[in-house]
């Protein structure tokens, strides 16, 4: 798949315009601050869900103004298509090929990217909700039942959450978490079952890819840390099982913390080379290359799923890579259509082929 055109009215930053990227490499170009990351964010924000950098709806919008709105047009699934987010104040429309929308899931599988970012280059030091935030986006871009179980998850998780602090001041309304529990578990065992097949998607791909930028010296393995004992291979029955039983037995412990200490709220992954884990013993260039493999197999991923490459984002990330790093990288997208923002685009030794963008406070020329 690639992106024809992308236009702008009222976003952050941005002079309303519209750019129209070639097939493979586009470099966004220009001074720090000056808009750059917002044609990243802009593209992934078709892609269903949120900003990927935790922004929210509300910040889209320019400062003075009272709606912001992006248009893609995009060829996808043999076909050209067309979509459209609209930020209205507290309001979000989205429209698919003119037909209107509840929501912005109803991209996923439509259309499909993958964004690098220098945060994401420290995903494996970060804490686990980062690393949760990484295979949950992946999830639910597979699939969007898994959006909707994980929304309704949250929800369920929230409303828990809430009676527990209520049960401190009045513990009679502890017989109360039954109602929520169910629900919990149900919706709690179908998440970890689904994360626990992506982790198997994904571990020989990573594992591989590790391979290579180690020149054959590394190997890269991914384990799931289940709060509930969960393991690979159990169905889906099973974990609700093993939820539920870690649910109750936790029940007093749970009361008197006010929230939930078990379920995919609280689990993590181990990213661990040469059998050692990354977080602890692997170098700042071993991490990156971890992530970077972890990036790379998300892509391939995505390729065998809708039979067509994602889009790949790359949001200033170049830079923060040595000249090895970067050369893996840039020769496995090859194939795909690349935005690649940057200070500057003949320092990094880009653009052999492609197209550039320079933003200037706004502008894009």
């Amino acid at each position: 798949m690639y992106v024809n055109d992308l236009q702008f009215k009222n976003y952050r930053n941005l002079n309303d315009g519209i750019i129209s990227p070639c097939k493979n490499i586009n470099v966004i170009y220009g001074n720090n601050a000056q808009g750059k990351t917002n044609i990243i964010e802009a593209l992934w924000l078709f892609c269903g869900g949120h900003s990927f950098r935790g922004s929210k709806e509300n910040e889209f919008i320019k400062f003075g103004e009272s709606f912001s709105r992006l248009k893609i047009k995009f060829f996808s699934q043999n076909r050209n298509q067309e979509a459209e987010i609209l930020f209205n104040g507290g309001k979000k429309e989205v429209s698919i090929n003119g037909v209107k929308k509840h929501s912005s899931t109803s991209l996923i599988g439509k259309y499909n990217a993958v964004v690098f970012s220098p945060d994401d280059l420290t995903l494996v030091k970060r804490g686990p909700s980062a690393r949760r935030k990484f295979i949950d986006s992946a999830i639910c871009r597979e699939k969007l039942q898994n959006a909707v179980i994980l929304s309704k998850y949250n929800q369920t998780l929230n409303q828990r959450n809430a009676l527990l602090k209520d049960i401190f001041k009045h513990p009679e309304l502890k017989g109360m978490l039954e109602i929520w529990d169910e629900n919990l578990c149900y919706l709690g065992a179908q998440i970890i079952y689904q994360r626990f097949l992506y982790i198997e998607k994904i571990r020989e791909k990573a594992s591989e890819y590790h391979l290579g930028i180690s020149d054959n010296t590394e190997k890269l393995d991914i384990k799931y840390i289940s709060t509930c004992s969960a393991k690979s291979g159990d169905s889906v029955e099973e974990i609700y099982n093993k939820l539920k039983t870690v649910l109750n037995e936790n029940v007093n412990e749970d009361c008197r913390a006010g929230f939930t200490n078990a379920g995919p709220q609280r689990d993590d992954f181990d990213i661990i080379i040469n059998n050692k884990k990354a977080k602890i013993f692997a170098s700042q260039g071993q991490q990156r290359s971890a992530v970077l493999s972890l990036k790379l197999a998300e892509a391939n991923v995505l390729s065998e799923l809708t039979g067509e490459n994602p889009i790949i984002l790359l949001d200033d990330v170049l830079s923060e890579l040595d000249k090895k790093r970067q050369s893996f990288l840039l020769n496995k997208i090859a194939d795909y259509q690349v935005f690649i923002t940057c200070c500057d685009f003949e320092e990094e030794g880009l653009l052999k082929e492609g197209k550039k963008f320079l933003i200037e406070e706004g502008r894009i020329s």
